[in-house]
């Protein structure tokens, strides 16, 4: 969790920069010109306290969808070796499993992405005055179903990020040399890591900005909001704002997911390891 906080100003920017209202040519206060740019301008206008608006929900978040995300990876992974009669994991299987992952973490994961993006867009700066008033007046205003709003495109964004993320890191432990000490294993973990978690936000990107842009429209009864499903949702920032537009952010996000995948690989496999020699009487 305090990994979280240090990254704070990272995802923050990415909001800012995936949302339709704050990129551009025209230098405005509102107008980012890339992540510093915004960085700077954001300190300037609002203050060095306003990249952590919203950092309370992904705190909470981050030990459950961690926990979902390796838990979850474990659980699909012996399931699919016994349906197709493997012993260990293969390629195909490593993919597969993690895009199974990914789904199952989407559930844990999107009310707290919800009330993030609706604190830190600053169109909604004004109708909200922390995370439990967002929680209060989505449901008291949209319902309680409004929580999930965005399901369909976080399971999209999560299935991409750790189908390349697992598939990475079985392929290239395959090919980094075989560690013979604990420090070489970790530093094998640290290189598959970062591969995966660059490779998984190349490809999830562009659920990411449009699950940005549904999660901050509020449901209005008898209309259609204009970013509803995902796919169709990424066909219009393609046609109205080009091809570009669904990589809005990108760069503040790979700096914080790359290296992260690296560091959340060894982490995970420093606890389980600590966790094995405990049942072994080893510890």
């Amino acid at each position: 969790m305090a990994a979280e906080k240090e990254k704070a100003p990272l995802p923050f920017r990415y909001t800012f920069m995936a949302d339709p209202g704050h990129t551009g040519k025209g230098g405005g206060a509102d107008s980012y010109n890339g992540m510093l740019d915004c960085f700077r301008k954001i300190i300037r206008n609002e203050g060095f306290s306003r990249l952590y608006r919203g950092i309370t929900a992904p705190i909470l978040m981050e030990a459950p969808k961690r926990a979902t995300k390796f838990a979850a990876n474990d659980k699909w992974g012996k399931f699919y070796r016994e349906m197709f009669g493997q012993q260990t994991m293969t390629q195909s299987l490593s993919v597969l499993t993690g895009a199974s992952a990914g789904a199952t973490e989407s559930f844990v994961v999107v009310p707290f992405e919800l009330v993030k993006i609706r604190l830190q867009d600053k169109a909604s700066a004004g109708k909200y005055n922390g995370m439990i008033d967002v929680v209060l007046k989505t449901v008291r205003n949209e319902g309680i179903l409004a929580m999930y709003n965005g399901l369909e495109s976080t399971l999209w964004r999560h299935i991409l990020w750790n189908a390349g993320y697992f598939g990475c890191i079985f392929q290239v432990r395959q090919l980094l040399p075989k560690a013979d000490t604990k420090g070489g294993q970790t530093f094998n973990d640290i290189i598959a890591g970062t591969v995966g978690g660059t490779v998984g936000t190349i490809l999830n990107t562009p659920m990411d900005v449009v699950k940005s842009r549904i999660q901050n429209s509020v449901k209005v009864p008898g209309q259609t909001p204009k970013y509803n499903w995902a796919w169709p949702a990424l066909a219009t920032v393609a046609k109205e704002e080009g091809f570009a537009a669904l990589y809005k952010g990108f760069i503040p996000k790979v700096l914080r997911l790359g290296p992260g995948g690296g560091i959340l690989l060894v982490v995970y496999t420093g606890v389980m390891d600590f966790f094995r020699k405990m049942r072994d009487g080893q510890a």
